[in-house]
């Protein structure tokens, strides 16, 4: 069975989200599963601070050895960080999706976005 953290949303597109911060921003990620699913990173694509971005929309893409694949906004705002360590480590999505492979960071466009997202037990029922 993947590794779902109980604490973070989901995304049917394999993303994780943390619950939002003080100053309504949340850090995005790919899931274990989708890890594992693609194989090793070799490349990830993604915006930079600044860029808007629309729930449900393609964002960025992370390239594997045997596949691309779009990364999916799960909420609606502006980014305000990237990984840059991933730039010269992709393999950390592999490796740690969940801590050091997180992908971006979103300032929250409607501070309820993430409520509307999977529970880990709703995404755990969809991939399991």
């Amino acid at each position: 069975m993947s590794n779902i953290p109980e604490e973070l949303s989901y995304t049917a597109e394999h993303e994780w989200v943390t619950a939002p911060n003080a100053e309504g921003v949340v850090r995005v990620g790919i899931t274990d599963f989708a890890q594992d699913a693609l194989g090793d990173v070799v490349y990830a694509q993604l915006p930079e601070a600044g860029t808007k971005v629309t729930a449900n929309e393609v964002v960025g893409e992370v390239e594997s050895t045997k596949s691309v694949s779009d990364i999916y906004a799960p909420v609606s705002g502006e980014v305000v960080a990237r990984n840059e360590s991933l730039d010269s480590d992709s393999a950390l999505i592999n490796t740690d999706p969940y801590g050091d492979g997180w992908l971006i960071e979103v300032k929250l466009a409607e501070a309820d976005a993430v409520e509307s997202l999977l529970s880990a037990s709703e995404y755990e029922q969809q991939v399991g």
